[in-house]
């Protein structure tokens, strides 16, 4: 089974620049529950320059939540913020940096959207 969430941080680190948050400034920890282990990921960005590490440590915002939930969000299928208001995750400190990292999780694929919606796209 693919680590998505694992793979996405892995990747934002790698990348080490995302222009989508180049006017926040602050640390948000990821605490990813599976089963009884709890993976911690600290992701801290400085006006768009992002680091990420495998680690704990102190952070502005705090997410916790289900390993499955989190991979789907990683990868597009499931809503922070909607994830938040079901109760689904779990969020101690500032809720800004919550809302501004979703910023940088995909979001549904089109194709998705229109099969749930049961209408063709119109045309122009």
């Amino acid at each position: 089974m693919t680590d998505t969430i694992s793979e996405f941080l892995e990747d934002l680190g790698r990348r080490g620049k995302e222009p989508l948050l180049h006017r926040v400034r602050g640390k948000l920890r990821l605490e990813i529950a599976d089963g009884k282990r709890t993976d911690r990921w600290l992701v801290a960005v400085d006006r768009g320059d992002v680091a990420v590490s495998h680690q704990g440590g102190a952070a502005d915002c705090v997410v916790v939540g289900p390993k499955d939930l989190l991979d789907r969000l990683a990868s597009g299928r499931a809503n922070a913020m909607a994830a938040l208001l079901r109760g689904e995750l779990a969020i101690a400190g500032d809720f800004n940096m919550l809302v501004l990292f979703q910023r940088i999780f995909p979001g549904p694929r089109r194709s998705r959207l229109r099969r749930a919606s049961g209408s063709p796209r119109r045309q122009r």
